[in-house]
Parts: C-alpha cells; sequence; structure tokens
C-alpha cells in the first residue's frame, strides 16, 4: 500500500512515498535528506506528537500559562494527555521550565511551562 506524507522534519516540507505492506516500510521515496525517510517510517510504525498548550494560573498577572512537553508522545496518547494538562491549576509565580506534571502518563516526558507569570 502506497501512503502519501508531508515531511515536517525541515523548511523543505518534501512530498513522501512510503509503500508499506502490515505495518511494514518497504521503500520511502521522496525525501532529500535522511530525516525525511526516518520521518516515514516513525508515521508508520509508531507516529508521535508534541503538544502546546496552557494551564490555569491562580493569581497571576495573567490567567493562563502557555506550556509544553519536553518531547513527542505515542499520537494514541494525546487526548489522555490533554485530560491530563487540562486538570492542572499552578500558583503563580512560575518560570519557564518549571515542571507541572512529570512523567506524563508514564511516557518518559514533562510538562513545562514557557512562558514566565508573575504573582498578582
Amino acid at each position: 500500500m502506497l501512503r502519501e506524507f508531508i515531511c515536517i522534519m525541515c523548511p523543505q516540507g518534501c512530498s513522501l512515498q512510503a509503500d508499506e505492506e502490515n505495518g511494514k516500510v518497504l521503500k520511502v521515496s521522496g525525501n532529500t535528506c535522511p530525516r525525511g525517510k526516518e520521518y516515514a517510517i516513525q508515521e508508520i510504525t509508531a507516529p508521535m506528537r508534541n503538544i502546546a498548550t496552557s494551564v490555569k494560573v491562580e493569581n497571576g498577572e495573567l490567567p493562563l500559562a502557555s506550556v509544553r512537553l519536553t518531547g513527542p508522545i505515542p499520537k494514541s496518547k494525546i487526548f489522555s494527555a490533554m485530560d491530563e494538562i487540562r486538570k492542572i491549576c499552578v500558583k503563580a509565580p512560575v518560570k519557564t521550565g518549571d515542571i507541572v506534571i512529570e512523567n506524563l502518563l508514564g511516557t518518559g516526558e514533562n510538562v513545562i511551562i514557557t512562558k514566565d507569570i508573575n504573582k498578582l
């Protein structure tokens, strides 16, 4: 089965074609760098995604603080991960890099603050 992807690993955005059979990648074409081949294989065998969102802030100069994961997690865990992140309310002040959830869903990735929020 031929599957098509647009590579997101670099700004070139190569159009990739991957020939796969029963979840095994037989051939990848269209990539101009090795990262494109790696991306296509990962998308077929174990797709991963990163999350950037926000959490509530109590007594902060802003009501929300932006957060992100320290690395990608399995695509199948995205909705469960968002359910956990939505439960979080941090108390101001918070600093960039503060960990708000450690080892999210056992993935080894942390949820960290990406914007300083001062206390009111």
